[in-house]
C-alpha cells in the first residue's frame, strides 16, 4: 500500500518537475537503541555512538537514521560508530543537546528487498515537536505533542509522522497539536519511554504531504501568473 500510493502521486505530477525523494530511505522502524559515548565539539560536531551491532562491518559512507536525522559514518570500532554533524543540522534538530550518555534511536538505511514496515521517512528533520502531555492507556501510552504553525497543515488525522525517527500514526488533531498512541513494544524499545513532559523531538512530516503542498503551491503559480 505505501509504494501505491507514492506511485499514485508521481503518476499525478507526470507533467511537473523531477521529484526525488531522496538517496537514502528509512522506514521508521527502530531496530535498535544506541548511547552517545563521546562529543567532539571543534568545527562541525563529532559524535561517537555506540551501538549492539558489529560496527567495524558497517560499510564507511552508511547512512543510518540517528534519532530521525540521517547521518554518514565516517570511523567505526568494534562495538560503535562515528558521524560528523553540520552547524546547520544542529540548529534544525535536537543533536545540539546530544551529551555521553544520551540514548538514541536507530535505523541503517533501506535495502532492496526489505520489509517496508513503517513509511517512507527520508531523515530529514522539517522541525521540532514539543511532548505537551503524557497519558497512561492501559498497557500504552498517549502522546500529546506541539509544532509550529508552519507545519500544522501537513498533520493529518490517521496520516503519519516521524517522531525522533519512530513511524507513527496520528491519532487526533486539534490545531497545532495533535496525539499519537504508543504501544508497550515502543515504549520499551525506543528512546519514547524515557521521555518527559516538554522534551523536544525530531519531526519529519510525511513525504506525501510534503510534496502534495510543494504541488499546490506550484499550480497557485502558475494560474496567478
Amino acid at each position: 500500500m505505501i509504494w501505491l500510493k507514492y506511485t499514485a502521486l508521481i503518476n499525478a505530477c507526470s507533467n511537473a518537475k523531477k521529484i526525488e525523494i531522496g538517496r537514502y530511505m528509512f522506514t521508521g522502524i527502530i531496530t535498535a537503541m544506541g548511547q552517545v559515548r563521546s562529543v567532539t565539539k571543534t568545527g562541525d560536531w563529532q559524535f561517537e555512538i555506540a551501538a549492539p551491532w558489529q560496527c567495524d562491518h558497517l560499510s564507511l559512507g552508511a547512512s543510518i537514521a540517528c534519532s530521525g536525522v540521517c547521518l554518514t559514518v565516517v570511523d567505526t570500532t568494534t562495538d560503535s560508530f562515528f558521524v560528523d554533524v553540520s552547524a546547520e543540522t544542529l540548529a534544525r534538530t535536537t543533536l545540539s543537546g546530544w551529551q555521553i550518555g544520551t540514548q538514541i534511536n536507530l535505523e541503517p538505511a533501506l535495502k532492496l528487498g526489505d520489509e517496508l514496515g513503517g513509511h517512507i521517512v527520508s531523515g530529514h528533520v522539517d522541525g521540532l515537536a514539543s511532548l505537551q502531555e503524557i497519558e497512561a492507556l492501559g498497557d500504552s501510552h498517549r502522546l500529546v505533542i506541539a509544532v509550529d504553525d508552519r507545519l500544522k497543515a501537513f498533520i493529518a488525522e490517521k496520516g503519519s509522522v516521524a517522531l525522533d525517527g519512530i513511524s507513527l500514526t496520528v491519532n487526533e488533531v486539534e490545531d497545532s497539536q495533535f496525539s499519537v498512541n504508543i504501544i508497550p513494544h515502543s515504549w520499551t524499545h525506543t528512546t519514547l519511554g524515557s521521555r518527559q513532559k516538554g522534551d523536544r523531538l525530531n519531526l519529519e512530516i510525511d513525504t506525501l504531504a510534503r510534496y502534495l503542498a510543494r504541488m499546490l503551491d506550484v499550480r497557485f503559480e502558475q494560474e496567478h501568473k
